[in-house]
């Protein structure tokens, strides 16, 4: 079951109708806006999955799910008041979709006793479960995919005396990996060159022209919406290898390198889970949910990066909450059984296979000490004529002993800066 409604709606009907299911999951997506291309797939992803859980399942553990969806356009300000609009209807966990959001809700979700999973974005050091004790990042972060970038060019060869360039988009986002990249540029002997790219990223002559002058060895970009198509077509402009640009997960969509043609072939993209279709799962979403003329969108999203991504989240929700009803024993769920499903969360292979998933994910365990599991990062690549992503190395770790430190000052500034004690209850 899914309502989808805009961020002022949202109050008056759910005051004059009952609640509609007793699992609530909130959306918070962006159908409209700059980054609308990005948004509607993994909203699509994310509904479909429950959908399909309540038309194959019955819902979860028997009872059904609602995704409540609320329009944010990809605005911090709108995020609020979507969370706001929501939080009492049951809400169980939220996907904020957006870093600037997250940083926004990780007190007042906290104060209010209700789970954030900010998964691959948010506020990376919230990996520490001692100090952010209802925000969740697994099974990867921002500084974890700055560190398998560079693991990967390593991989290829010597980096030390190379130039890399970071090309990021200019907010809370984009600044993630900066200080990851530093130390390791420190431990690896690398130049770094950073290049920020204002919202929403149309503009960005003069950072090329910049990268065509010094000539760097390899580009990682930390890009969204318009901004990594116009990246990857400036690339193509100034004849860049593509096969030395790397993104982060968030520009890696077919949204990213269509627009190009065939000058994006062998752009990369890093990644933390699968790609394409080739997942029983989706055969399950297309009777379930497609045919049956359930589906969040017109079923044209199946299969791709951000869909997939959707689905992915949803899926780890779907399996948290269960953990919940085995924890405590009952199946309509509360949000702070919720939270302790999450920080018990165990995804093996053979659950994964299980829900028609080989393959797509990393095995991992949640604890109160680690919200942000393994950290392993894949890499994925572009083949323009054929028109797909794939996954050419495999899920690796990232380098931990650089990342860790920088977790546990960042987590420890924060706790310092709002009286917390860090502790595991």
């Amino acid at each position: 079951m899914k309502m989808k409604l805009g961020t002022a709606a949202v109050a008056a009907v759910m005051a004059a109708s009952p609640v509609m299911a007793d699992l609530v999951f909130p959306s918070l997506s962006y159908r409209t806006g700059p980054y609308a291309a990005g948004g509607i797939p993994f909203a699509d992803g994310y509904a479909d999955y429950f959908n399909m859980l309540n038309a194959r399942d019955g819902g979860i553990g028997g009872v059904m799910a609602n995704v409540l969806e609320c329009e944010t356009g990809y605005n911090t300000e709108k995020g609020v008041e979507c969370y706001e609009s929501t939080k009492g209807e049951g809400a169980l966990v939220y996907q904020p979709l957006s870093t600037g959001i997250t940083y926004q809700l990780i007190p007042k979700a906290t104060a209010d006793g209700i789970p954030i999973h900010s998964m691959g974005y948010g506020r990376t050091s919230a990996a520490n479960g001692k100090v952010f004790s209802n925000v969740f990042n697994y099974p990867a972060n921002y500084w974890n995919g700055a560190s398998g970038a560079i693991n990967y060019l390593m991989e290829q060869g010597d980096i030390s005396g190379k130039k890399i360039a970071l090309v990021y988009h200019n907010s809370a986002y984009g600044k993630e990996p900066i200080r990851t990249l530093e130390e390791l540029s420190k431990k690896h002997g690398f130049e770094l060159v950073l290049l920020p790219v204002d919202h929403p990223g149309q503009e960005q002559k003069s950072q090329w022209l910049q990268i065509r002058r010094e000539k760097p060895d390899n580009v990682i970009m930390y890009g969204w919406g318009v901004m990594n198509q116009v990246a990857v077509q400036e690339a193509a402009n100034i004849r860049y290898d593509m096969e030395n640009f790397i993104g982060i997960w968030w520009s890696g969509s077919e949204n990213d390198v269509l627009p190009a043609g065939e000058k994006a072939n062998g752009y990369k993209a890093l990644t933390f889970h699968g790609v394409g279709n080739d997942f029983p799962v989706f055969a399950d979403i297309q009777k379930h949910v497609v045919d049956a003329g359930n589906a969040a969108g017109n079923g044209d999203q199946i299969g791709t990066v951000l869909y997939n991504r959707g689905l992915y989240a949803a899926m780890l929700a779907a399996e948290a909450a269960k953990t919940a009803q085995e924890i405590h024993g009952v199946a309509d769920i509360t949000p702070a059984m919720m939270r302790d499903g999450m920080e018990a969360l165990v995804i093996t292979e053979e659950k994964m296979a299980a829900l028609g998933l080989p393959g797509f994910g990393p095995e991992f365990n949640v604890s109160c000490e680690n919200h942000g599991g393994p950290g392993l990062v894949g890499m994925t690549q572009w083949d323009a004529s054929a028109k797909t992503w794939s996954l050419i190395n495999n899920f690796a770790p990232s380098d931990m002993d650089v990342i860790q430190p920088l977790i546990d000052e960042d987590s420890a500034a924060y706790a310092a800066e709002n009286n917390i004690e860090a502790s595991c209850n």
